[in-house]
């Protein structure tokens, strides 16, 4: 794509940040008491550690210190320092407080009432988790129950660390655990607990899915109710059903008493029915705390149906009749969520403004399952609360971080005499959204103006640049008054007058616009050409309306129609915005504000390279450059990783003064900017300067992240004309994806600044550089305005497979010279590699011969020189055809080194001279079924030939012979250069989609296409009844369906059907009709449409015309049913209306003609970047609603047992099979029975496709056996079935899953084996009868909610659904990637290192070393020595390991010998640590060697080293695939840690292989 969406953003954002690095707020206690004087530095040295595993600088992690002794004292709170320096630099400061008796209940209690709060700097109401780490030196003088219970209740995760005199069950009863309670002998020891500590703390996944919950209620006993058809209204307003809202009614007086619990209906109708007949109780005194305690006890439990555990949010209404009004304050979890009326008769006065808050509140409970099904819904009262409730509704908006670029903002008030009363709230809410802003002459500017009849401003954008001077002119606003309301006059004069230069507005200068509207009622005047005139001119339009304003006009004005907003009156927004300050989600306008400037503003990380004339010409400009310099780096965003800098240097050669990794802070890239010197020489060689760029800089080594999809970006300042030439640098800069802004004064040569810039608008000019200033806003606009999606290539396993098959038969002796030098060129092109671009070239004549495979060379000068020996071959005649069967059968092959199922681009080249003597058809599509992209040449004799063997006619060139090769290689080598052949995109198996595809009548000759396009698109679908359904209607001026979506429920009944469309012509253009009847006759149950169902429904728009009716309405009333609407159109549709018709603008899509729709369909099946309409159509299936790959193991008790029961189960798996997406594999299945022993029945890779599976399934047979040996299965499974050679895709991060259907207890033990297969990170869900051992059933499974029972196994369908949901919500974040290996090697007693991690940078430098090493002897063999010397001294930070950066960690240890001491305990260290052991031994040592080992199978032994060559290549084939299962600390991984402790022989191991 050229663009992300917003949404991508989001989804990138909430994927790769917020589940990469989430938010915390950290709280440390300290115990001060005079019983800790000497442990207190150690403490303070503690959470300086811990301190420094955080993440402060960028606002994400929120840190305070507490120390308390009798009474607490905090040191600072989470919101006092902002930097890491800062927080350390204080902790480092702090000083024992001493005191006694030790109050740890007093000291938790005040953390929970003055620390965790949000004046405090708490994040919690936000959706941050709050975590409290707890160091105590003894036991407390208080009880610390009730604090502790409060605290939990807040949702505060604790972890205590105690040293010997604490009491160890208070610190169990303090922790979140029994397993976050630590403990040490004295705070000296406190560094051996670190490490668990912090993994403790990387664990804690709070996902918040926040969710605005329909209410729960509760009511005292009350003599007032009111009428059954107001509460009919508001229970039609719940989504009532078991996994959606869930209802109670308690009425109470002297006590409680539940009329129903949450569990007790499922439907509407029975929750209507009982509160129908809801009666006054009676009874006194009135007791709340006992109906409070009652609800908490009796209502809020998991027995009573709520699912609070489950993250479902949970809220109670009280309402209460006594002299409450201030007691109802201090009930409610707000006092501004109290509503107060002077009787209940009243209630209708605070029916809207109750209901308008309840629409946006969400608790902040803290969900322990991401996905949020539904809300539990308690209604404690009788039918008052019905009426209360009317006007509930539910917003699904997404929070997003709240760092933002700079804006100008202009409120617009309506000041007319309707809106007097309401002016005050009109100026709160001003104030209130002024104070969130970053207000200054460079931030944020803000303007207010006021209208009635005329308008007239308060104050412009440059009036005031402080926030102190804007809130102080708000406070003092004064209501203008008037009549009649010109609001589109309004909208002129703020368009004329307020949002221009003059008045302060940054426009020009690419600074976001954004204009609230607050309206009070209907404009007298029209508003449709001043909305349209600011919308021209990029401004943002909020409008915010109240009951008396035109909602229909507000979303004119608007810039979307869901950024006008409804309030009841401007009381209301200012509680509206209040409100969000305490509620995980914000409310509707906050998130249009956010959403704006966060997501649609927001901007991506950059590598940014300034090019510096630093020839003699530029001496007296030099100070002028470097301030320049400054300035722009100063907008960078350099501190979080997100912008990087480099700056270089140039003359008659290049200097570099820095790299894009050199430096990690502003402040760093600055103080070197300020020091930088001016270079001198002469000539001037810019394109020499330009070369060096591009080898040298703009690589992986030097920093750029190109290859992860980072925008690089190049300013040039230069001061004179280029002795060389900069064409082909230029040219090279730019096929790399590098922007260029180049800037020049008036020596410069202006042509060849437009040849070096991205384009002649990049190419910018100033008199001489100390005139710089004034280009620095263009280019600062340029700069923001790129936008590059790379589509980032993987780490491990990047480029591309080019195979190159050239006709070397008779025909073209003459010519094979040239066909050399060109592959020759192509390669010179290509970045080789085994890791990057792999590259094979095959000959052919009569038959075919590889000359060399993918995997023959991994180097370019390797296969360089074998492309220059090739010799011409010969032979007759040419078959074309069996070469392309060869290449597919030899070449494209895992043997061969392809890395197709990695889902590398696969390309083909052919060089074809003439015409073949077989049929080239059927192999070159099956080549192209295989996702290979073929590109040909041709000459004169071959080129219509070359043109149906390339993967799209365009693909292929044509010359008159082959000596005219080079006239086409550039083209042909650009083209190569951005194409990325994609894997084919499988449809996943969601519940299914409803597809709705219209075509327009007005051009007859593009009806093929539109034919060809639907079968395209429907090819790619799943469907079936309950999977996706298709439907086809055409129109021009009336509508009819071809067929409807339930007419036909297989692929072929419609692509039968599709083939046999006849165009139905007519003249006029109805779209708005046809729209209309689509949502009126197909988007319809009795059609076929399963929208009720919660079933995605898209409708593609097809439209070769402007449409002759109004499209507004229809188009409106089909979004308002939640269907996502597709308009393409041609150059003759009206694109606008086109617009207005999709869901979103970027949904309206143009092509020249519809015979480009089929061109872009087939060539987004070899490109990574889609065209604008598949990329949307992918995106909403396969992105929105795709599923992960899974691996499905059912592990089938076979035993005498349960032969009757055999049937059931065989059905079971079945219909779980049948939910998967075996198909596309991506979910993979295997099935095993056992017995006394295990028999497979088919393994992970056995069968492909879902038919394969489920047929085999359904011919299983029962085995027989006994005894019942599970503990010996789940063994077998571990060592067997979940391994890589039996299909099992556990090491590239694909989650394992196992389901355990078992009728008895088993005979053996199921202890370690469960255990086994936990380590290795299997999911397990254990299905038992009435014969089984529950607590086995709870050892074998994942936790004890996933060990299911049954009464015998006919009844398992009862437990399908729950099996189901619990496999779907099984998320397994890995972060694949293939380190490169580390080494050790222990020889002797005591170890030493030759170099360390951080010794050398480069592969010459270490491979000198190494061919350096001596054996150094000595006895005895110590290898747990050796192996603990390794984890203190090498996996070091001050040793160059990044372990602490997420980088992975590996050792490799060759030992010939056994070890005189203890190896487990290190090995284990090791492990704990997360570095991954491989290891080799010899005959004396490889028993020992497998238990060092992370796993056995990553050992490998040989009968002595001699050996070692023997077993290289699957060893160093299984470090290629080995995944480290590092919790990455930061998003990016920049690399891997190598460490060799060898000798020779390590040397001679890994000096092959050190890439």
């Amino acid at each position: 794509m050229c663009k992300y969406s917003p949404l991508i953003f989001v989804y990138y954002y909430y994927f790769l940040v917020e589940h990469s690095l989430p938010k915390r707020d950290v709280v440390f206690l300290l115990d001060g008491s005079h019983g800790t004087r000497t442990g207190f530095p150690a403490m303070r040295d503690f959470v300086q550690k811990v301190v420094e595993t955080l993440n402060v600088d960028g606002d994400r992690d929120r840190v305070s210190v507490v120390q308390y002794s009798s009474d607490p004292a905090v040191q600072f709170y989470l919101n006092t320092y902002k930097t890491q320096g800062d927080v350390v630099a204080n902790v480092r400061g702090l000083r024992h407080k001493g005191g006694r008796p030790l109050n740890t209940g007093a000291a938790l209690q005040y953390l929970r009432d003055n620390v965790f709060t949000a004046s405090a700097g708490s994040r919690r109401l936000e959706g941050v988790p709050q975590m409290l780490i707890v160091l105590c030196g003894g036991k407390s003088y208080d009880s610390v129950d009730a604090a502790v219970t409060a605290l939990k209740e807040l949702g505060v995760f604790t972890l205590a660390i105690g040293a010997s005199g604490s009491d160890s069950r208070e610190l169990q009863k303090i922790s979140h655990g029994p397993h976050q309670a630590l403990s040490v002998s004295d705070f000296t020891d406190l560094p051996s607990v670190q490490q668990q500590l912090q993994s403790t703390m990387e664990s804690v996944v709070i996902v918040v899915t926040p969710e605005s919950p329909t209410v729960l209620g509760m009511f005292p006993s009350m003599a007032i109710c009111i009428g059954v058809r107001l509460n009919d209204r508001m229970v039609e307003e719940l989504n009532v059903g078991e996994n959606n809202d869930r209802v109670s009614v308690v009425q109470y007086g002297r006590d409680a008493d539940a009329h129903f619990y949450l569990n007790t209906y499922t439907t509407k109708d029975d929750i209507l029915d009982t509160v129908r007949g809801l009666r006054h109780r009676g009874g006194r005194p009135l007791n709340t705390g006992s109906a409070l305690r009652y609800v908490r006890d009796n209502v809020f439990t998991a027995a009573s149906g709520s699912r609070r555990q489950e993250g479902i949010p949970q809220l109670l209404i009280v309402l209460s009749g006594g002299n409450s009004s201030t007691e109802v304050q201090r009930i409610a979890s707000d006092p501004s969520y109290a509503q107060s009326v002077s009787d209940f008769s009243d209630l209708p006065n605070v029916q809207h403004p109750f209901a308008s808050s309840l629409s946006h509140v969400v608790v902040g409970v803290k969900p322990m399952t991401p996905t949020v099904r539904g809300k539990t819904l308690m209604l404690i009262s009788t039918q008052i609360m019905l009426y209360l409730l009317h006007q509930c509704s539910v917003f699904h908006i997404l929070p997003v971080d709240q760092r933002t670029p700079k804006r100008d903002v202009v409120f617009l008030l309506d000041g007319s005499d309707g809106t007097r009363n309401g002016f005050p709230a009109m100026r709160d809410f001003i104030h209130t959204v002024v104070e969130k802003l970053n207000v200054g002459e460079n931030n944020d500017r803000v303007s207010v103006a006021q209208y009635s009849g005329d308008a007239e401003a308060n104050f412009y954008l440059n009036t005031y640049n402080t926030k102190a001077d804007i809130l102080d002119m708000v406070s003092g606003l004064r209501h203008k008054g008037g009549r009649p309301v010109n609001t589109g006059a309004a909208l002129q004069y703020v368009r004329d007058n307020v949002f221009t230069d003059s008045s302060g507005s940054r426009r020009q200068e690419g600074v976001p616009q954004l204009l609230i509207l607050v309206n009070g009622g209907r404009s007298s005047d029209s508003v449709d050409t001043p909305a349209s005139a600011l919308k021209q001119l990029g401004i943002t339009v909020l409008g915010i309306g109240t009951r008396n304003s035109d909602h229909g006009q507000l979303q004119k004005i608007s810039s979307k129609p869901n950024y006008a907003l409804s309030v009841s009156d401007f009381n209301w927004m200012s509680f509206c915005l209040r409100l969000s300050q305490h509620m995980c989600k914000y409310s509707p306008l906050i998130f249009v504000y956010y959403y704006y400037f966060l997501v649609e503003h927001s901007l991506p990380k950059r590598d940014v390279v300034f090019l510096l004339d630093g020839s003699h010409g530029t001496q007296t400009g030099f100070p002028a450059m470097r301030d320049f310099v400054q300035k722009v780096v100063e907008t960078l965003n350099v501190d979080g990783d997100k912008d990087r800098v480099s700056v270089v240097q140039y003359s008659s050669d290049p200097a570099v003064q820095f790299y894009l990794n050199t430096y990690k802070t502003q402040g760093a890239v600055v103080a070197n900017v300020r020091g930088l010197r001016h270079k001198g020489g002469r000539p001037l060689h810019t394109g020499a300067a330009l070369q060096y760029l591009r080898d040298n800089v703009f690589t992986a080594s030097a920093g750029s992240r190109r290859l992860e999809g980072v925008p690089q970006m190049l300013i040039v300042l230069c001061g004179g004309k280029s002795y060389d030439s900069v064409d082909a640098a230029a040219t090279a800069l730019k096929e790399l994806g590098v922007f260029t802004l180049a800037i020049g004064t008036s020596g410069s040569d202006s042509r060849e600044l437009q040849k070096i810039s991205h384009g002649p608008h990049q190419a910018l000019s100033v008199s001489d550089f100390t005139d710089l200033p004034s280009v620095q806003q263009q280019l600062q606009s340029s700069m923001e305005s790129v936008v590059i999606v790379v589509t980032p290539e993987s780490p491990t396993v990047a480029g591309k497979d080019v195979v190159f098959l050239l006709d070397g038969s008779d025909n073209t002796r003459n010519g094979f010279a040239a066909m050399r030098d060109f592959v020759q060129r192509m390669v010179e092109q290509l970045n080789v590699g085994e890791n990057n671009d792999r590259v094979s070239v095959v000959q052919y004549g009569r038959d075919a011969e590889a000359h060399f495979y993918l995997n023959t060379y991994t180097t370019k000068d390797d296969i360089l020189n074998t492309v220059r020996g090739l010799r011409h071959r010969g032979g007759r005649p040419l078959n074309t055809g069996s070469a392309l069967k060869y290449v597919r059968d030899n070449v494209f092959t895992a043997a061969s080194g392809s890395r197709r199922q990695e889902g590398i681009p696969q390309l083909l080249l052919v060089l074809s001279g003439g015409r073949s003597s077989d049929n080239v058809d059927i192999p070159a599509s099956a080549l192209k079924d295989n996702g290979v992209l073929i590109l040909g040449i041709g000459t004169r004799n071959s080129s219509t030939e070359v043109q149906r063997i390339a993967s799209d006619p365009s693909y292929a060139q044509s010359v008159s012979d082959f000596s005219d090769l080079p006239n086409v290689q550039h083209p042909f080598a650009s083209s190569l250069s951005h194409v990325v052949v994609g894997v084919k995109p499988m449809t996943p198996t969601v519940r299914g989609k409803t597809l709705l595809l219209i075509s327009t009548q007005i051009m007859l000759n593009g009806f093929p296409a539109m034919r060809d396009f639907i079968h395209t698109v429907v090819e790619k679908l799943n469907v079936g009844e309950n999977n996706d359904r298709v439907s086809v209607a055409q129109y021009s001026g009336d509508a009819e369906a071809n067929f409807y979506l339930n007419t036909y429920n297989t692929k072929e009944d419609i692509l039968d059907m599709v083939s046999g469309l006849r165009h139905k012509g007519g003249r006029h253009v109805n779209t708005g009709a046809a729209l209309q009847y689509v949502r009126d006759n197909v988007f319809t149950d009795s059609s076929g449409s399963r929208r009720q169902e919660g079933v995605p429904q898209l409708l593609i728009l097809l439209n070769g015309g402007r449409s002759s009716d109004s499209v507004d309405t229809p188009a409106s009333a089909l979004k308002q049913l939640g269907i996502t609407v597709l308009g393409i159109g041609t150059r003759n549709s009206d694109h606008g209306q086109l617009q207005k018709i999709s869901s979103k603008p970027n949904y309206a899509l143009s092509v020249s003609d519809f015979n480009w729709m089929s061109f872009c369909l087939r060539l987004s099946q070899h490109m990574c970047k889609y065209t604008p309409l598949i990329f949307v159509y992918y995106y909403y299936f396969l992105v929105e609603h795709s599923l992960p790959k899974k691996d499905v193991v059912f592990l089938l008790d076979g035993s005498y047992g349960t032969q009757t029961g055999f049937t059931a189960m065989r059905e079971f798996v079945q219909k779980v099979v049948e939910t998967l997406n075996v198909d596309g594999d991506r979910d993979r299945v295997s099935v095993v029975q056992y017995s006394s022993d295990p028999a497979v029945q088919f393994y992970l890779n056995t069968y492909k496709t879902q038919g394969d599976v489920v047929a085999n399934v359904r011919g299983l047979r029962h085995k027989g056996g006994s005894p019942l040996n599970t503990g010996a299965a789940l063994q077998y499974l571990r060592e067997n079935v979940f391994t890589a050679s039996a299909g099992s895709r556990r090491l590239e991060g694909v989650p394992q899953m196992l389901i355990v259907l078992c009728g008895g207890k088993s005979y053996d033990s199921v202890d370690a084996a469960a255990t086994a297969l936990k380590e290795l990170g299997v999911f397990t869900l254990a299905i038992g009868t009435s014969g089984s051992d529950s607590r086995e059933l709870q050892k074998i499974s994942h936790g004890p909610n996933k060990a299911l029972s049954v009464s015998d196994f006919t009844d398992l369908p009862s437990v399908q659904q729950q099996l189901q949901s619990s496999m779907e919500s099984v998320v397994i974040v890995v972060t694949p990637e293939s380190p490169t290996v580390l080494g050790m090697f222990p020889s002797v007693a005591i170890c030493n290192a030759h170099f360390y991690l951080n010794t050398y940078t480069t592969k010459d430098d270490i491979l000198d070393t190494v061919r350096g090493l001596r054996h150094r002897g000595g006895r005895p063999l110590n290898t747990g020595s050796a192996l603990k010397y390794v984890r203190d001294n090498v996996f070091t930070a001050a040793s160059g390991s990044r372990r602490q950066e997420g980088i992975p960690q590996l050792l490799i240890v060759l030992s010939g010998g056994r070890s005189s001491d203890n190896v487990d305990i290190p090995a284990s260290a090791l492990k704990e640590n997360g570095v991954l052991i491989l290891g080799i031994g010899t005959r004396n040592s490889s028993t020992e060697v497998q238990r060092i080992a992370s796993d056995p199978s990553y050992a490998q032994s040989v009968s002595d080293f001699s050996d070692l060559p023997k077993v290289q290549h699957p060893f160093a084939s299984s470090l290629s695939h080995v995944v480290v299962g590092v919790k990455p600390i930061t998003p990016t991984v920049r690399g891997k840690t190598l460490l060799l402790i060898s000798t020779q022989i390590m040397s001679y191991l890994l000096v092959p292989s050190c890439t």
